[in-house]
């Protein structure tokens, strides 16, 4: 069987999540679905990463000891799992995950051949936890001073390893997606590739973090820690059944990420993982921001929580938004209004609809049950899953949504040209209802990944039959399930507070 071992990245908690790693963790929850419809052997991970200067300088902020601030804001995160209906197979907050400073020492360790320390001054981002380049005055990502320090620190070759990590990125070994990320992470490497200061002085950060090994004065740099979950959730340096099974012999290892943390992931922890002996993920996939009137969202910029996007829209139409609407490759405005029409307009008037119309006409014609079978829509129904299965490939999400919904759109075009509520002849009309019907339940099953709630109502309605995407398998005789509309309108008609995100 097919491994797949699927992560996102473990944010900061310096404060509540925002939306835009709620997006992250759809997409990532997305594949993880998909992956196990296909028959894989799936794990999907996520947590948080509490190890932070951030999050000490958060908790100053508040008055609150570090820990405080820290356990409360992962809970938030680890929540936030069960609101979107995403569900992973493991959850590591850094802090308190007795795996972790297991797996990072043991990582260090491995590492020692590349490590060295000296004495360094530059320029520090907190928000980004990363020295930036001198001439860099004000942050782009974060839109703060970054902060001159002086420090004695251990660092890493990177430079080593520029060429080794470039070669397997240019020979596709490790794949990044988009090719804009890619091609980025490339041209990174064509310049002057620095050592990495992987250590910070202990006394500025609080005392919290992993202390380095052997160097009580030295805390591990988040980053190098932060990397280190992928594998210390898997058991690294400790019980290694599952990074024997996920890692060393998986078959696929998939790091879900936002754009702006692509070198760390590209670049670092490809480097760390070849200083240390270890097999490296096999693709990146990075997707863009989310944002609001063009701002991006983030936790201390434009904290927007994805909690009001929920309570109004609910969690499919959420879901269903940043699969169909929110394109991977480029950043994506979020309002509440585009989330409901994108619901209303996909799901509601094209599938729902084509079900509650087959439905209602199969009680006039078929007793309410499923029709002999057809094999109108069969050759574009058959090709569905390959489609799916080559955009999300891509980490095209919207184009794997979109195939599935031109195969609704056919069987729409199908009922409306056969029109079997103006037929005649009895048999007839109830054959005319036979594509249509299939056509929404191969539709409904690969929609399962996307949308699971409205994807499983729309098979209740059918009669729960299979899932499985060949032509046929509604049997004919099925009873179907007349009600409401099985995926009722949202209905947004108000404009938004564009701030606040409620009516």
């Amino acid at each position: 069987m097919t491994t797949s071992f699927i992560t996102t990245a473990i944010p900061f908690v310096n404060a509540r999540p925002h939306v835009g790693f709620a997006y992250e963790l759809v997409l990532a929850d997305i594949l993880a679905r998909h992956r196990r419809r296909r028959g894989h052997d799936v794990r999907f991970s996520t947590g948080t990463d509490d190890n932070s200067l951030k999050n000490v300088l958060a908790a100053a902020r508040e008055g609150v000891p570090t820990h405080e601030l820290v356990d409360r804001n992962s809970a938030a995160f680890r929540a936030l799992t069960g609101v979107l209906h995403v569900e992973p197979d493991d959850f590591i907050a850094t802090s308190r995950d007795p795996r972790h400073p297991i797996a990072v020492e043991h990582l260090w360790r491995a590492c020692a051949a590349d490590l060295y320390r000296k004495t360094w001054e530059g320029r520090y981002c907190t928000g980004c936890e990363a020295f930036v380049d001198d001439y860099v005055t004000v942050c782009d990502e974060h839109g703060t001073t970054p902060e001159p320090i002086r420090e004695d620190n251990w660092f890493f070759r990177l430079s080593r390893w520029r060429e080794p990590v470039k070669q397997l990125i240019a020979s596709g070994r490790v794949q990044i997606v988009p090719d804009s990320a890619r091609s980025e992470t490339l041209a990174f490497l064509d310049g002057d590739v620095r050592d990495l200061s992987v250590s910070r002085d202990a006394e500025r950060s609080g005392g919290w973090g992993l202390p380095v090994p052997d160097d009580p004065s030295q805390v591990i740099y988040v980053w190098f820690d932060a990397l280190a979950s992928y594998v210390s959730q898997l058991g690294l340096g400790g019980d290694a059944a599952l990074l024997e099974r996920y890692w060393h012999r998986g078959d696929e290892r998939v790091h879900v990420i936002g754009k702006g943390i692509t070198r760390f992931h590209a670049v670092y922890w490809l480097a760390f993982l070849l200083s240390a002996g270890l097999p490296v993920p096999d693709r990146i996939a990075v997707h863009g921001y989310l944002t609001v009137d063009g701002k991006k969202i983030s936790k201390s910029l434009n904290p927007i929580e994805v909690d009001p996007f929920v309570e109004r829209c609910g969690v499919d139409a959420v879901r269903w938004f940043f699969a169909r609407r929110c394109r991977t490759r480029v950043d994506s405005d979020v309002t509440v209004r585009a989330i409901c029409n994108a619901y209303d307009l996909d799901l509601a008037d094209r599938l729902g609809n084509l079900v509650q119309r087959c439905i209602g006409l199969a009680a006039k014609v078929s007793d309410g049950r499923v029709p002999p079978r057809d094999t109108n829509l069969q050759s574009i129904a058959e090709a569905l899953p390959a489609r799916v299965d080559a955009a999300l490939e891509a980490f095209l999400v919207d184009d794997a949504a979109g195939a599935i919904c031109e195969l609704v759109d056919a069987a729409n075009r199908a009922l409306e040209q056969t029109a079997p509520w103006k037929l005649t002849d009895r048999d007839a009309a109830a054959r005319a209802l036979y594509a249509p019907l299939e056509a929404a339940r191969i539709a409904a099953g690969e929609l399962l990944p996307f949308v699971p709630d409205a994807a499983r109502t729309i098979l209740a309605r059918l009669g729960d039959p299979s899932d499985a995407p060949a032509w046929g398998l509604l049997e004919p005789g099925r009873e179907l399930v007349a009600g409401p509309p099985p995926l009722p309108r949202k209905q947004y008609d108000a404009e938004p507070n564009s701030r606040s995100l409620h009516e």
